[in-house]
């Protein structure tokens, strides 16, 4: 008889752990107060995890709808300087056809303006895909450090120059593992920001420090710097700092940075004083 009331209790509380998860499952939340018993304690994990799970698939939504919400508005303002081109190129040609001889220079700089501003969007646009994780495949090698120095300044020297900024460099000839591509792009990035967010006629330092496991690249500015309680904020995807939101840009950069660094098994350190300029840290791998 003991044994028959014994399994009709298990019975029952198998039905009833059954029909709470059956709920957690249609989305409700579970309120009861239950006892220290082994069901309790399962329903309560559970609840947790989902509880989780929605807050990651909401934070995803939110994700994507600014992933959304960006191409919209980069398509909107990658149609202006699109069209001025267009305009200013056929005014160009039409005064061409007129002086048989010199372009007119206010023309010329209209368009190279209006290039200038659609290249930009179209960089930004590009980033934005990127920071998709499952769009940065790495393929870490040996590479020399000066190699992923060398191409990063090239390619922001011209903004550099136009900036009035000069860049003191000094590394080594270091061997690194890392992806020459996707380290060149998030080098790249940190240099972009230090010239963009400095004063001008100032200068940036590259520099190299060796460690006993990693190399580390510095970028060092003397711009605007950060402010202290938003250091750890602006890697964030979409972030943009309080004090240079009047600068163009979606915050990428930094985060896609991270990530690449992340992915070759190395990290990112910012040191940094409102005001007083900003150093960033890349760090890699040594090459044995």
């Amino acid at each position: 008889m003991e044994m028959f009331s014994y399994r009709r209790k298990i019975k029952r509380d198998y039905e009833k752990l059954l029909e709470s998860l059956d709920r957690i499952l249609d989305g409700e939340t579970i309120e009861e107060t239950y006892d220290e018993s082994l069901d309790a304690a399962i329903i309560d994990r559970l609840t947790r995890i989902m509880n989780r799970v929605e807050l990651r698939q909401d934070r995803a939504e939110e994700e994507r709808d600014k992933v959304k919400q960006l191409i919209s508005d980069i398509s909107h303002q990658v149609r202006t300087p699109l069209s001025n081109v267009v305009l200013y190129s056929e005014l160009l040609e039409e005064s061409f056809q007129q002086d048989g001889e010199n372009p007119p220079l206010k023309l010329v700089s209209k368009i190279r303006k209006n290039a200038e501003a659609l290249s930009f969007q179209l960089q930004e646009l590009l980033k934005a895909s990127y920071s998709e994780q499952e769009m940065i495949h790495l393929h870490p090698m040996e590479t020399n450090v000066s190699e992923i120095v060398k191409e990063a300044c090239q390619r922001v020297e011209d903004f550099a120059m136009k900036e009035g900024i000069s860049m003191h460099i000094q590394v080594q000839e270091e061997t690194v593992l890392a992806d020459l591509k996707w380290t060149v792009e998030a080098l790249f990035n940190v240099i972009h920001n230090a010239v963009k967010y400095s004063d001008r006629d100032s200068e940036i330092q590259i520099e190299e420090e060796i460690y006993e496991s990693f190399v580390c690249i510095r970028v060092k500015d003397f711009g605007v710097g950060i402010p202290e309680e938003e250091v750890t904020s602006v890697c964030n995807r979409f972030y943009r700092g309080s004090n240079v939101s009047n600068e163009p840009g979606i915050g990428i950069g930094l985060y896609l940075t991270r990530e690449v660094l992340q992915k070759q098994k190395g990290y990112l350190k910012i040191d940094t004083k409102e005001g007083f300029g900003t150093c960033v840290s890349l760090f890699l791998h040594r090459a044995y």
